[in-house]
């Protein structure tokens, strides 16, 4: 079953269809909260009610997150019988700009200039032109003020840099700040000056990041050429990402209408603004000109609660205490001063709504065809990840012990093509299937023998157009950009490690949920992706980021293909010695920091009990590969002779029902009555056609299986949320056969137990061969140690001063935002608090982890 379905889920997804979608999503504004972001949530419905076969009822399911009825939609996925899908609706504190200046005084507060503030798109670019001057450029979460100050320039805004000014004897009291995109997230920018005194911060996209694409290369800029349009402004959230994401007001617990809230320290408390390049340059010359006055930097924003919507979708499995999660966010970042709308945001993060939209069409044509999940899937449109990672964070608060329970693994896919690049970050225990699936897929050019995974070295075409001079390339961008692309490069695989920035975050780094991220992005020699401008419009997407939408495709194919395989294994593709041999590599790389370190702060702490443990983990999770190994060969094994013994059983009732036939022919008359088809051919898994598979549906089994229908539970639907489910619990009986049903057909073995109702109730089990259902307690039990494997590394305490990331093993960096630290606890002991006592007690938290790691998965 699992070969064929893979072989005809991927022939579904097609580019045509792709760009349909992508042009539905960014035709219409949809700004989180907006009334358009209500209408895209309620057309991703529909879309996922359409090919998912879900019946539409009356009333549209959305429901306020805390009632009992959102809360009915997820509790009850273990008990599901049916796709169904439904839209929760949260209530974080959120804000849109009302006024915006920006202005150069002089020594007597006169104005020596003002900046354009809006971007003045192109009239070549029709849809980014048309929305260009009712787009206001600011900062989601920035603080409301109107503040003056000397300019100083920062550069990045690295703590480095920051660090480096502050040695210098810069003195950041009562300053503006002027800083360039890049290095780091941009809220991280924002919260080191005001940790320095600032009153105020301006961030620029600088021409210097944008590698051989430039004008001084010979490039026009956008609309006329891939160079970057030098009024383009990168808008986006400045919430204090390392400390918490989602709702500022709400930090640990969902934001529901009527939540307790708290004024929030994750929101900066001095305003901040982002200005093009054109901007600041001009700012940058006055700085070198001498110029000893000030900058006004006024920033009014309406802050207040606003509703938000995720909306989700489940496709029940056989085993429904398995989940596996995919999800992508759906809003943009751009506003329209009447209602603040959302615009564009063709690549982010529309390449990957309409990727999903392509990947939600293959597994609504499996389903078609009858088709149904080893394990449940639950998808996600995830709404104001822009604002900071919100809708996913709030419902993951909601509903952190659902997940802790039944999740398995999340697969997160944001922007899907913005550049030449592939590139995938997962959790190390996920690094095999994610390498594997890429290794499957053909490269999106169709090149023989390439290979999606060959495109993880692919670079764009535009090396220089300068016929007179050698290429220009900025030294000090270069030198990031490479600092940049070896840290997405962890293991020998060549699958990066996850920091944060999308929805995975609380998933991995507050639940322990093994997760994926994956997308194109650009390169140094790729089109200048105008990242969260105007300029992110359909247009440049078809145009530069991805014509003929061959990369979408792509990824659509790669997340179900991962999808599947996560579903669809009988033993889950989690590589836990591959992960216990990272967590070794983590400490290799702490180690060398050790001996880089200098008097007089010189950290001293003793790693080699830690080490001690890793080894044991090691060890540990190698027995648990051969549980594994064996475990699945003897479930299949006595599936294999079951399912002989039941076939000679079938033949010899075959014969008895045909003489029977022919006897009631001819003495009476009468013909028999028709009985349906064998339903499981006799066949091997990966030589099931896939015209069987329209019988491997458990509602079409039961209509033809007696057996099957008298053990299922009896269901209602609730008359409000209009969501089917059992009535009762299933008993342990029920979950069994449905299980062994489901892994039955994963080997392509027909259900391997004849006439239920020649047993009672009382002797079921034994009826059903006592062996089989000690295998399938055997697999399940090595599955849930698979699991736990990265539940592992989760601490109550969570990080130092930002506890509500709990991850020990990986966490975004406290002064990178984006970019990952692993073992992060015991790393910025060493390398930014330079502390030995917490360095050695990080050291000893951590090694009580790992011994209670092994514990948990040793066999």
């Amino acid at each position: 079953m699992g070969k064929a379905a893979e072989r005809y889920f991927l022939e579904v997804p097609n580019e045509e269809s792709c760009i349909q979608a992508s042009r539905h999503y960014t035709s219409e504004p949809h700004r989180a909260g907006s009334d358009r972001d209500l209408q895209t949530a309620k057309d991703f419905l529909t879309l996922l009610q359409s090919e998912l076969g879900i019946k539409s009822p009356s009333e549209t399911p959305i429901f306020p997150a805390g009632s009992i009825h959102s809360r009915h939609a997820t509790l009850m996925i273990p008990k599901a019988l049916v796709p169904y899908a439904w839209i929760d609706t949260y209530y974080p504190v959120m804000n849109t700009p009302l006024e915006r200046n920006l202005q150069a005084l002089d020594a007597e507060g006169k104005i020596l200039w003002e900046a354009d503030l809006e971007e003045h798109a192109e009239q070549e670019d029709p849809e980014a032109h048309k929305h260009s001057n009712t787009v206001p450029t600011f900062h989601g979460l920035s603080k409301g003020a109107d503040v003056s100050g000397q300019l100083i320039y920062a550069n990045y805004g690295l703590i480095e840099d920051y660090d480096a000014l502050v040695k210098q004897g810069v003195n950041f009291t009562g300053a503006i700040v002027l800083t360039r995109y890049g290095g780091n997230f941009r809220g991280i920018k924002v919260q080191r000056a005001q940790e320095l005194g600032a009153v105020g911060v301006l961030i620029y996209s600088d021409t210097r990041d944008d590698g051989a694409v430039t004008v001084e290369n010979g490039y026009e800029p956008y609309p006329h050429g891939p160079a970057r349009n030098p009024k383009a402004v990168q808008r986006g959230s400045v919430q204090f990402l390392s400390m918490y994401p989602g709702d500022p007001t709400t930090p640990g617990i969902p934001a529901y209408e009527n939540a307790t809230r708290t004024e929030g320290t994750n929101k900066p408390q001095i305003p901040s603004l982002p200005i093009s390049q054109e901007n600041g340059e001009k700012l940058l010359k006055l700085a070198k000109d001498d110029w000893n006055g000030t900058i006004r930097l006024n920033n009014q924003v309406d802050e207040r609660v606003m509703p938000i919507w995720n909306t989700m979708a489940v496709i029940p499995g056989y085993i429904k205490d398995e989940v596996v999660m995919l999800g992508n966010h759906r809003d943009a970042v751009t506003h329209d001063p009447r209602g603040f709308i959302q615009v564009m945001g063709a690549a982010d993060p529309t390449s990957g709504t309409a990727s999903i939209h392509e990947t939600i069409r293959g597994l609504g044509a499996l389903l078609k065809k009858g088709w149904k999940p080893l394990r449940t899937i639950l998808i996600a449109s995830w709404d104001a990840e822009e604002y900071g990672l919100i809708g996913s964070t709030e419902w993951g608060e909601d509903f952190g012990e659902f997940i802790d329970k039944y999740v398995v693994s999340y697969l997160n896919l944001d922007s899907a093509a913005s550049g030449s690049r592939f590139s995938v970050g997962a959790s190390p225990s996920l690094a095999h299937l994610v390498h594997g699936a890429a290794l499957d897929i053909p490269h999106p050019t169709g090149e023989e023998n390439k290979t999606l995974w060959d495109a993880t070295h692919d670079s764009g075409e535009f090396f220089g157009a300068r016929r007179d001079g050698d290429l220009v390339l900025d030294a000090e961008a270069v030198a990031a950009h490479e600092l940049e692309k070896s840290s997405l490069a962890q293991d020998s695989l060549g699958v990066g490690v996850l920091g944060s920035g999308s929805d995975y975050t609380i998933f991995l780094q507050r639940i322990g949920v093994a997760s994926m991220n994956h997308g194109f992005g650009r390169t140094m020699t790729d089109p200048v992706y105008h990242y969260h401008s105007v300029y992110d419009s359909e247009r440049w997407e078809e145009m530069y980021a991805d014509p003929g939408f061959h990369r979408h495709v792509a990824v659509a194919k790669y997340l179900g293909l991962v999808t599947l395989r996560l579903t669809g294994s009988v033993i889950l593709p989690l590589n836990t010695t591959h992960y216990a041999y990272e967590i070794e590599n983590y400490l290799d790389k702490v180690e060398s920091q050790l001996t880089l370190q200098e008097q007089p702060t010189k950290v001293e702490v003793d790693l080699s009990p830690l080490r001690g443990s890793i080894h044991s983990l090691q060890a540990a999770s190698q027995a648990l590969d051969y549980e594994k190994l064996m475990a699945e060969r003897e479930l299949k094994k006595i599936l294999k002779k079951w399912h002989k013994k039941a076939s000679k059983l079938r033949k010899l009732k075959k014969k008895a029902r045909k003489a029977y036939c022919r006897m009631l022919k001819k003495v009476f008359g009468k013909k028999c009555h028709r009985h349906s088809k064998e339903l499981y051919p006799d066949t091997q898994q990966e030589d099931v056609e896939i015209g069987q598979i329209e019988d491997f549906d458990a509602d079409v089994i039961s209509s033809h299986s007696e057996g099957i229908n008298h053990l299922r539970p009896r269901s209602y639907t609730d008359s409000h949320s209009h969501i089917p489910v059992a009535q009762e619990e299933y008993r342990e009986d029920r979950l069994d056969l449905e299980i062994l049903h489901g892994l039955a057909l994963q080997y392509g073995f027909e259900l391997p137990y004849s006439d239920h109702h020649a047993c009672s109730k009382s002797n079921r089990r034994a009826h059903l061969m006592p062996k089989i259902f000690k295998a399938i307690k055997r697999v399940r039990a090595v599955n849930q140690k698979l699991v736990a494997f990265e539940r592992g590394f989760i601490s109550e305490d969570g990080l130092p001063e930002r506890e509500w990331y709990k991850h020990l093993g990986v966490a975004p960096g406290r002064w990178l935002g984006y970019g990952a630290t692993t073992l992060p606890a015991l790393t910025e002991s060493i390398t930014l608090d330079k502390n030995s006592t917490l360095a050695k007690y990080e050291a000893e938290r951590l090694k009580g982890l790992v011994d209670k790691l092994v514990e948990t998965i040793r066999v």
